[in-house]
């Protein structure tokens, strides 16, 4: 049966771009239909810089109706609407302000390909997210609904007035130029270890549609916790059990080789202590196995820092993350760079959560010391604490 293979690379026009979306269309023109829709013959419907949420959904419904199997290539960056907290696929007239009228609704993806048969459908999406979008996907992933394959990446915000490339797309199509297209999840790993040898803080996408299917519609996203998994083979920890210093055994023998199987477990079960405690011995181990600096250091604190967000640990967290903006500096990261800013806003962000007044009035001289060096995006940081350090003065803890 002939395949459809759909192409959005959607991005605003204006100062709100964070991504150059349709920079990644030529390459993917370049791979064959076939090859794009994984089938014999196939059709190709190319969507770039869309204006209107309605020609997206007419384009999307028209896809999701034809009888054979589908592949949407998403390529774009992601909006929260603050008012409904849902997420949006920013389109060329899209602001802040006008996300929920001028985005397209990420569960409108879901929702037009409820119908389609378990397995004859994938999203491969490469998304930036603001930094709203992002605080959110920390405890509510991107869903696509049962039987509906989900593989991909999303980034944070590349940062102020910059443009990131969808590097991960641009990769995925030079793999399908040759012709091939290898089974997607071979396809995605091979890819995604590529990306993350660039960004060590993407969150990864990758379900499975038959466990998602059989699952009941949980939705087949495996990952909750936004760290790069699998991690690249030279920032993962030796496998527990190896070696007389490997971590403790917290990490259950049946994920040795990935501690991030079993710190989700841990977090989906409600063990939040027990989830910590693994993120902290692997992160003792890559201090004493590549030093306080290194990547693999900051990897498991930035783990840590995620995993009191789910524990609703804010004080703990804004610890973790104004840490992790230290560590990244002294390892020679400049203060504008895309993860010190992201763990800078986390931090602040963590901080406005804290309602004891005591720990925000301990908390706050190290945030507008931090702020100071790392504004971020959002204008006028500093005296955002700083007008909540005035507020909380007079109170008593």
């Amino acid at each position: 049966m002939p395949g459809t293979a759909l192409l959005i690379a959607a991005a605003p026009v204006g100062k709100a771009r964070m991504v150059d979306a349709a920079s990644v269309l030529p390459v993917l023109a370049a791979v064959s239909p076939a090859v794009l829709a994984g089938t014999a013959t196939a059709s190709v419907v190319e969507l770039a810089d869309p204006l209107d949420p309605q020609t997206v959904l007419t384009r999307l419904r028209a896809a999701a109706m034809a009888p054979g199997p589908l592949t949407v290539y998403l390529v774009g960056q992601l909006h929260l609407d603050r008012r409904q907290q849902l997420q949006h696929v920013a389109l060329a007239r899209t602001t802040a302000a006008t996300v929920r009228y001028t985005g397209f609704p990420w569960h409108w993806i879901a929702q037009e390909l409820r119908l389609r048969a378990p397995g004859s459908t994938t999203v491969i999406a490469d998304l930036h997210a603001d930094t709203d979008s992002w605080l959110q996907l920390a405890r509510r992933p991107l869903e696509v609904g049962a039987g509906v394959a989900l593989y991909g990446r999303i980034a944070p915000s590349p940062g102020r007035r910059a443009v990131a490339t969808p590097s991960y797309m641009k990769a995925l199509a030079t793999v399908l130029r040759s012709g091939h297209r290898p089974p997607l999840p071979d396809l995605h790993q091979h890819v995604a270890a590529q990306v993350l040898e660039e960004s060590a803080t993407d969150i990864v996408l990758s379900a499975d549609p038959a466990a998602a299917f059989h699952a009941g519609g949980h939705g087949g996203m495996p990952n909750l916790v936004p760290v790069p998994v699998p991690v690249p083979a030279q920032q993962q920890g030796p496998t527990p059990g190896a070696s007389p210093s490997a971590p403790p055994s917290t990490t259950p023998p049946t994920t040795a080789s990935d501690p991030h199987a079993a710190i989700t477990k841990a977090v989906e079960a409600g063990r939040h202590g027990e989830a910590a405690a693994m993120a902290a011995a692997w992160e003792q181990e890559a201090l004493r196995t590549h030093g306080p600096s290194s990547l693999e250091v900051v990897h498991w604190m930035e783990v840590r820092g995620h995993l009191a967000i789910f524990a609703k640990d804010p004080a703990r967290s804004c610890e973790i993350w104004l840490a992790v903006v230290s560590t990244r500096i002294t390892a020679g990261q400049a203060p504008d760079a895309p993860d010190v800013e992201a763990a800078a806003d986390l931090a602040h962000h963590q901080w406005e959560q804290i309602r004891d007044p005591d720990t925000v009035r301990e908390l706050g001289p190290a945030l507008v010391a931090l702020r100071r060096r790392v504004p971020g995006r959002q204008r006028g940081t500093v005296n955002l604490v700083q007008q909540r350090l005035v507020q909380f003065h007079t109170q008593v803890g």
